[in-house]
């Protein structure tokens, strides 16, 4: 017989893992390193120094607004030093440093908090940040530096020839192939923002975060297959088809935003027949944009307008009850 007096309800969930929020947000910290490591390679300790920046202006207005609002601090759980970092990664080396600073008051306060904190917000901070920095400061977050260039610590940077380059994706843009090869696309050794251009750092830190099963490799198969088999349909310019399809791959911020952006769980699906649909959508916004848009890159804008339909997704997409009729409107 059982000692049925020994027995404690509970509510759910039954079933506890050790893994929180903080320790995820840690992993994510360690696996944007490599890529903020080719950043420093490549553009010199300026990219360190806007990448720092960034970080402490997101946690400090993240603190300011719990102390104004006089709300318990969230700051230990580190998506503002998450958020900071992605931020940063998103602008060129050459922006000055006061430019992130506000962009992270503005994915903080206006996107993150303002919305309720962590887990609320209903698209991306730091894209959001970057689409309000790209409306306000146009000039700044267009100049691309060359690597290797030497560009001062602090302080403006004088824009000249010297230091001043074309990035891939203005290439591809035009119908040309960039200058850069497949391997030098691939190692990172091109002009674009600060954690964008090397696509061997980025794949280590998806591959650490899926073996570390803090995302699914749902997404961002799903959104890199997408841009890979429309861009090798369509090819512009008669270009040959492969070379095309690789090229558009490895350029721009494709790697970034599907292995870092997409995946974040609160802009995300849950299901991972939601997760397809959000990726596949990805993919097919990102060709559009940098096919017929105004714009070279169309990452970052087709990841907010596919945070805007997720919770129509997870509504289509969430398992249902055994016997339940998908279209039955009982009382109409």
């Amino acid at each position: 017989m059982y000692d049925l007096s020994k027995v404690v309800v509970t509510s759910s969930p039954h079933i506890k893992a050790s893994d929180d929020t903080r320790s995820l947000m840690a992993d994510v910290c360690l696996a944007l390193l490599p890529a903020l490591a080719v950043s420093v390679l490549t553009f010199g300790w300026r990219a360190l120094v806007l990448t720092v920046a960034t970080v402490i202006s997101c946690v400090f207005f993240e603190w300011l607004y719990n102390k104004l609002v006089h709300a318990p601090c969230t700051i230990g759980d580190l998506s503002a030093v998450v958020t900071g970092m992605l931020l940063a990664f998103n602008i060129p080396v050459a922006a000055p440093i006061w430019m992130p600073v506000i962009g992270g008051a503005f994915s903080i306060i206006v996107v993150k908090m303002l919305f309720g904190g962590i887990g609320k917000n209903f698209m991306n901070p730091a894209l959001a940040g970057r689409a309000f920095m790209m409306a306000s400061w146009p000039a700044f977050m267009t100049v691309w530096t060359r690597p290797g260039a030497e560009i001062p610590l602090f302080g403006n940077v004088t824009v000249t020839d010297a230091i001043s380059t074309a990035t891939p994706l203005a290439s591809l843009k035009g119908g040309a192939l960039p200058e850069a090869d497949a391997l030098h696309l691939f190692l990172g050794q091109t002009g674009g923002v600060i954690g964008e251009t090397s696509a061997l750092a980025l794949l280590i830190g998806g591959a650490y975060l899926v073996y570390r099963k803090v995302i699914s490799i749902n997404i961002p198969l799903a959104y890199i297959l997408t841009v890979a088999v429309l861009t090798f349909a369509f090819p512009m310019g008669g270009q040959e088809r492969f070379t095309w399809m690789l090229s558009q791959i490895l350029s721009g911020g494709l790697m970034l935003g599907a292995i870092f952006m997409a995946t974040d769980y609160v802009t995300s699906p849950v299901t991972p027949k939601g997760q397809i649909i959000f990726g596949v959508g990805c993919g097919l916004l990102t060709v559009f944009i940098r096919y017929f848009g105004g714009l070279p890159e169309g990452v970052s804008y087709s990841i907010l307008l596919m945070n805007t339909l997720v919770w129509f997704i997870d509504k289509k997409t969430h398992p249902r009850k055994f016997g339940y009729a998908l279209d039955k409107k009982e009382g109409k």
